[in-house]
């Protein structure tokens, strides 16, 4: 909850991203607050939304560069309101996405049968969804996910942050692999996004009126049966 510490180590991320010749700079969900509503300094904090916003629209317009925020919490009179949540979205088979996840995931999200399983199972499902999403939507998915300070036993944060790519995978050296905090910069060539709508020609079927995507369960009779 150390928001102009937060803040002053994003604006440096962003510095360091447009020297580099960056255009666009995505930002991990609830960076600036993390999310805990039920500390009393939390909502005093949320107040602090739009001068932080502002500090953004400020360095987006001094280094030329576009900026998501990440999801900034806000508070209204006395009602705390939060940003479009992304990060949910991206669990949902068959649901059209943007491209652009700001996320705020630990590898404590599993249920405890799974972490007994694998501890990195949350690691191992968010490696896998944000591939898959990429590929059922032919587009680029920016996933930024918080990470955690470098050496920390503790650290829970699963990190992974990454540009996912239909017939690339995953890009971003830097933070792909890691938990810890990091920029990673990503030279997006658009043709891998043309021609995997070729290939797949997924958004040619969603056009189509007799297309559709529905769950549905029926009673499986005679060579239906295996």
């Amino acid at each position: 909850m150390r928001i102009e510490a937060n803040y002053a180590k994003a604006a440096q991320f962003i510095q360091d991203a447009a020297s580099k010749g960056a255009q666009l700079a995505v930002l991990p969900e609830y960076h600036l607050t993390n999310w805990v509503p039920d500390d009393p300094k939390f909502s005093d904090l949320c107040a602090q939304w739009e001068i932080y916003l502002n500090k953004y629209r400020a360095l987006a317009k001094e280094y030329n560069i576009c900026i998501v925020p990440g999801t900034i919490v806000e508070r209204h009179q006395d009602e705390e309101a939060g940003g479009l949540v992304l990060c949910a979205l991206i669990t949902h088979p068959g649901l059209k996405i943007a491209g652009l996840t700001v996320m705020k995931g630990t590898l404590s999200d599993c249920s405890d049968y799974g972490l007994s399983v694998n501890p990195r199972s949350e690691a191992l499902f968010l490696e896998s969804i944000i591939t898959s999403r990429t590929f059922e939507n032919t587009c680029a998915v920016v996933f930024v996910n918080a990470g955690g300070p470098a050496g920390s036993a503790k650290s829970n944060y699963a990190g992974l942050s990454r540009v996912a790519v239909p017939f690339l995978g995953a890009l971003g050296d830097e933070t792909k692999d890691s938990s810890e905090e990091g920029m990673s910069i990503i030279d997006l060539d658009m043709k891998h996004i043309e021609e995997a709508e070729a290939n797949y020609k997924v958004r040619q079927d969603l056009a189509r009126d007799d297309w559709y995507y529905v769950y549905r369960s029926r009673t499986m009779t005679g060579r239906e049966k295996l």
